[in-house]
Order: C-alpha cells, then structure tokens, then sequence
C-alpha cells in the first residue's frame, strides 16, 4: 500500500517542500527497508531509529519491502528531521493511519529510540515555507521547536509533538490542538538587557564615534591602547541600533535557526545580534561555506554588529573575503554541487592596538621599532580601510578618568537620537532597498551631499593632504551627511564635514 506525506530539506538558509512517499509490500518474511531521493547518512540511518521507535511505542513494522522515496529526488536531503514523517508513512502504508489526513499534512523531527520525538534544526523556514503551501493543512514539529515555527507560521495551523504516540493520536482521535503564539507580541513581551553606555568612562570622541556608526549604519576602527574601552564600547553599540522590524527578525532568525542556534527559551532572535569571532577563524568560518554551504559569522551578524578584536591578528586572507560582502549586504557562495547566496548586512566594529606592544609610548616602555609598527599596520589592507568609514582614536585614559565615577551619558539617550536620524534617512530613501546613509550609491551622494563652496575647498584640502582614495572620499560625505542629520539639519556644513574627517585616523600616517 502507499502512502504520502510532506516534509522539508535545508538548503542554505531556505527550506523546500519534500513529498515522503511510503511504499509497504507485506510480503515475505524478511524486512528490508529502502530510502531513495538523494538522502544523506543521516537520512539512510533513520530505517534503523524508525525501526526501534516503532516497537517502543507499540506500532507494528512493515514487513517485507519497503521503500521510502523522497521527491522531488534531485534535491540532496540531509538530517535526520525526516525520522518522524518516514514513520508516520509507514503507519499510514499499514492502515494504522487514515491515508487521507496524512497527505495533506508537513511532518518534521527526530526520532529517538524509545518513540520520543527530538527537536531538529530550521524549523523557523520549514514554517515560513510550508504556511506558504497549498497542498499542505497542518505542519507536526517536535515540542520544542513549537514556538518557533508557530511564531514564523502565523495563523497556519503548528501541532506540537512529544512523541509518535502523540502523531499518532493526532490522526486517530484529534485531540491535540494547535500551539498559540503572536509574534507582534512575543516581540512587544521580551526585551534583553543589554550593556549601557553610561558605564563607559571618558572617551568622549569614541562614545561620539559610535552613536554616529548607528544613526547611519558606519563600519568603524578603533584604535588605542589594551584596556581602553574599546571592547566594552563595541559592545553596547546594539543597545544604541533601532529596535528590529518584524522582516528584519524573521529574517535574522531564519539564520540561527538553521544553524540550530535558537532554544526553546528564546524561539527568536529579538535584540540585535553581535558576533565577534576570535582572530584564529577561518574564511570559511567567516564568511560561510563548506560541502553544503552554511553560513558563516558575517550572517549571524545580519541585521546586528560584527565586532573583530585586534584586527592586524586576523590572516589577511580571512580579512580580503570581507571586502564584497561590506558593499553588497549579501555573501554568495559557489560549489560543485550548486551557489547559495546568504544576507551579510552587518556593521563592521573593529579594534586594534597602535603597535605590536600596544603600549605606544616610549615613556611607558613601548619598544616597537618603526618598522614593525610599519609591518603591524600594513596587515590591514588599503581597500579594507577604505570601506571603515570611520578611524577613531582611543587614548589612554588618566589617573583622574580611572578613579571617577562613569559618567557616559545612557543608551536610551543616545538610542532616540539615532532612531530621529534613522527616521530622516528612512523617508529619504523610501524609494530604495537600503535606508541607512552608509548604503548611498555615488549617484545618491550627488543628490543628498551638496557642499557649499567652502566645505568644497576643506573637502578638496583634506584630499591633497591625507592622499584620500576616491573611495575615502566618498566614506566621508556620508559620514558629514549622518552627522548633518543627527544636527537636525539638511545642509552638510562646515563643521559636520570637518568632523567626519577627523575621522579618518589612518589616513594621516601617525597617530
């Protein structure tokens, strides 16, 4: 007998719609057991889970030939999420189970071998994808991934699994009912505490620094000294970005769920994410790959903070991957088998030291030599640094600024004048994908950053001076322009100019 049902594969961070179809013979005395459709060692090991979980919890095995084919049989499946469908089919494929109900259903989890039901990885774009479906009238996810898909799947109907016993009866008597969950209020109830910016002491140019970074969307480079905060300002910089929008949690979720990276605590990512990987990564680590392409911590860190501690320590190779990634807002990722393409708009928070010591100053025993000062700087390429828009000094802090009391001003303060900002950029380019200023096109630049002729010449002074790149240039007027918009003002003056480049430490050789 035959039965069908429907599941998903992970491909990336997208989810397909896969039909399970059941085969049972019934004949002869030996039990075998087939799985076709591209399936992976996970998937070819579920025969032997469905196998035990079926005799524990009660339910007869098929006899004779069985073969399992999971269509469309081009697309490569991998996991173990199909545990509990292949079951189910099989019940269904030996009349436990109306045949019927079970074709118009999505089923995903793991089986474990006493009939508990394990929850499985990506089931936030399975639910997005499967609600979207026709065919499909109900989706069956493990406990534990219930508030997840439930949250992404809307008013689709989400039943909660804890076992086969309970799949079963769902089909059998019903009494299982849907899980409930309002994402508009899951995300109005749970607000994460994050670091604040009144803890921060002195460093008034780089606690300025930063609010500018979030009112438009900057990369950023500190440098200073160890253990001059430049740490702890990276990272309060997600308590000073604007609240995430509906699309942008899915969104952000959508990664970390199929990473596996959401718990049944906290079913979505709600706060801005930061990520700061140690300096040993790897480019694959980075910015995602592998035989089947996953993700890396540029997209964890999409929509959020992507902080890079000592930056110079990084391999330089890892480093020149970030380069297409910083201007296009996506990472594409071509192999043998086929391309993902996976969102990377982050903001870039890097920190590094003045010399290999860190100490800088001869008084205080640096013994660097300008040569390896030379070396440690040239680790960090020019057009790497051409796509920080901001340069930013992070001196030592004295005796006096040590001993005091924190007196930064708080997050929430700095929080309503970049949401103002972000606001102003948000109906300039209403029309655009992009609605930060630090995504503005030349052709955009022409438009929103007009100069007066006096800003024209400080501008072209800065040029000829500092040796600016075209691209540098470019950087600085929007920076003038972010800073022109927390002023409340249209027009780039002057000094909004002159501020934005005085961030542009690197440029002018020595610090």
């Amino acid at each position: 007998m035959l039965a069908k049902t429907w599941s998903a594969a992970i491909t990336g961070i997208n989810a397909f719609p896969v039909e399970v179809e059941v085969h049972a013979t019934e004949k002869g005395e030996q039990t075998f057991v087939s799985i076709v459709g591209l399936p992976d060692a996970a998937v070819k090991e579920s025969k032997d889970r469905v196998r035990s979980a079926l005799h524990s919890s009660g339910f007869p095995h098929p006899r004779g030939a069985t073969l399992v084919n999971l269509a469309p049989a081009g697309l490569k499946k991998e996991g173990a999420a199909f545990d509990l469908p292949i079951a189910l089919g099989m019940l269904a494929a030996t009349g436990v189970i109306e045949r019927r109900l079970l074709s118009r259903t999505a089923i995903i989890g793991e089986l474990a071998l006493d009939g508990s039901v394990r929850p499985v990885r990506g089931a936030l774009p399975v639910a997005i994808e499967i609600s979207a479906k026709n065919e499909i009238d109900t989706l069956l996810v493990p406990y534990k991934n219930a508030e997840e898909a439930a949250l992404a799947a809307g008013d689709f109907p989400v039943i909660p699994i804890h076992n086969l016993r309970d799949a079963v009866a769902f089909f059998t008597e019903g009494d299982i009912f849907p899980y409930k969950a309002s994402l508009q209020d899951y995300i109005h109830n749970h607000h994460s505490e994050l670091p604040d910016f009144n803890e921060v002491k002195g460093q008034v140019v780089a606690r300025r620094a930063a609010e500018i970074a979030a009112a438009g969307g900057h990369n950023s480079l500190m440098i200073g000294p160890p253990g001059t905060g430049k740490s702890m300002i990276a990272k309060r910089l997600p308590g000073i970005l604007p609240p995430m929008t509906l699309e942008e949690t899915l969104e952000t979720s959508r990664i970390h769920s199929v990473l596996g990276m959401l718990s049944n605590g906290e079913p979505l990512l709600n706060r801005r994410p930061f990520r700061a990987p140690h300096h040993t990564i790897s480019d694959v680590g980075l910015i995602g790959g592998g035989g089947n392409p996953a993700p890396g911590e540029i997209s964890l860190a999409h929509n959020g903070v992507l902080f890079l501690d000592e930056l110079p320590e990084f391999k330089r190779n890892v480093l020149e991957v970030l380069r297409q990634p910083m201007e296009d807002g996506v990472v594409n990722i071509t192999r043998a088998a086929g391309s993902c393409s996976f969102p990377a708009n982050f903001m870039l928070v890097a920190a590094m030291n003045p010399c290999p010591c860190g100490l800088e100053n001869p008084a205080l025993g640096c013994r660097c030599k300008p040569d390896e000062k030379r070396r440690y700087r040239n680790k960090i390429s020019g057009p790497l640094l051409d796509r920080i828009d901001l340069h930013v000094e992070v001196n030592r802090l004295s005796h006096e600024e040590l001993l005091a009391a924190p007196d930064g001003e708080a997050s929430k303060s700095i929080l309503e004048r970049v949401i103002t900002a972000r606001e102003v950029q948000r109906g300039r380019f209403k029309t655009r994908k992009f609605h930060c200023n630090a995504g503005m096109s030349g052709k955009d630049l022409q438009k929103f950053c007009k100069l007066e002729s006096q800003s024209q010449l400080l501008l072209r002074h800065a040029i000829t001076n500092f040796n600016l790149s075209p691209r540098a240039y470019d950087r600085i007027l929007k920076v003038a322009r972010t800073i022109a918009d927390l002023a409340g003002q249209e027009q780039i003056s002057e000094d909004h100019l002159f501020e934005a480049i005085s961030y542009r430490s690197y440029d002018r050789t020595d610090w």
